[in-house]
């Protein structure tokens, strides 16, 4: 496992994290995938307040114990919601975001986070507020780092420039590459790293992601360009590798990206995931080979 520095932290991240939000539904399933994880190597693990109402954070805190010193642990708030009621609406506020990290503490069990993030956020958010509320938390020693999980150009800039965030979380993938038209290059330039989420494209690029492809497409994919598309990567993969490994190490790339955190609802998924960290790397080959068949989309809203 190869593990890099969270933008300007001290956090050192393994390049194969953990997005928790498609854990398994039984707990005593979803401990042992998380804790096989960590024998791995893995360990980033990134959660949220809002997967499953607090259920993931509950379960992620039981299977980290005994080994906190060892695990970096990741959430995000920002959206409100209350216990044992449907819906939820964003809320920014110095106050909400203060309670929101003190429950997710709570539910994780833990004194403090290594990256607390907001999970979301609009250009007409009272962001000088919101920071304010992740310095004190910080401060307070709740939190030793912050980001943000956004993947508006508007937004990013201001904290940015406003804010000393280390990390921004963006959906990255070969199915979505508008991350590389600005974005990568802007961050790695002011040392806030890119937590890569979503590199396998909700399954489409793995080795059975054909029965993965919604009939309705993927962003601006049609369902006949994504098949059309998955059969030309498989057969420009390096063999030595699944798709899913060549999707993982394709993002893995760019030199902004610190980790990617693909899910696992299954241990085969995980293991397939952890084997990646010892397939080789792509060639300049590869990579030139799967921008010449991906399309290099860009952001059209959100910039100003």
């Amino acid at each position: 496992m190869n593990y890099h520095t969270l933008g300007h932290s001290d956090l050192s991240v393994s390049d194969i994290g953990f997005g928790t939000m498609s854990l398994p539904k039984n707990d005593k399933e979803a401990i042992y995938t998380l804790q096989k994880a960590m024998d791995s190597g893995i360990n980033f693990f990134d959660t949220a307040d809002l997967y499953e109402q607090g259920r993931i954070e509950t379960v992620l805190g039981q299977a980290i114990k005994g080994r906190r010193e060892d695990i970096i642990i990741a959430t995000k708030g920002g959206n409100h919601w209350e216990e044992g009621q449907q819906g939820w609406y964003w809320d920014p506020s110095k106050a909400y975001i203060k309670e929101a990290l003190k429950a997710s503490l709570k539910r994780l069990h833990l004194d403090y986070v290594d990256l607390y993030q907001l999970h979301g956020g609009t250009i007409d958010d009272p962001i000088d507020e919101t920071i304010e509320a992740f310095e004190e938390l910080k401060q307070e020693g709740l939190i030793r780092w912050y980001g943000i999980s956004s993947i508006r150009h508007n937004v990013i800039r201001e904290y940015v420039k406003r804010s000393s965030i280390v990390s921004v979380m963006m959906q990255y993938s070969i199915l979505d590459r508008r991350p590389e038209e600005e974005m990568l290059d802007f961050l790695a330039e002011n040392q806030v790293s890119v937590i890569a989420r979503g590199p396998i494209a909700k399954g489409i690029l793995s080795d059975n992601g054909e029965s993965k492809i919604p009939e309705k497409g993927y962003l601006d994919y049609s369902a006949a360009d994504l098949k059309k598309l998955f059969f030309a990567l498989k057969a420009q993969t390096n063999p030595t590798r699944k798709l899913e490994q060549t999707a993982i190490k394709y993002v893995l790339n760019h030199p902004a990206v610190a980790t990617a955190i693909p899910g696992a609802s299954r241990l085969s998924q995980l293991e397939d995931n952890i084997q990646t960290a010892h397939t080789e790397p792509l060639s300049q080959s590869e990579i030139e080979a799967i921008r010449s068949l991906a399309k290099a989309s860009r952001y059209t809203e959100h910039r100003e």
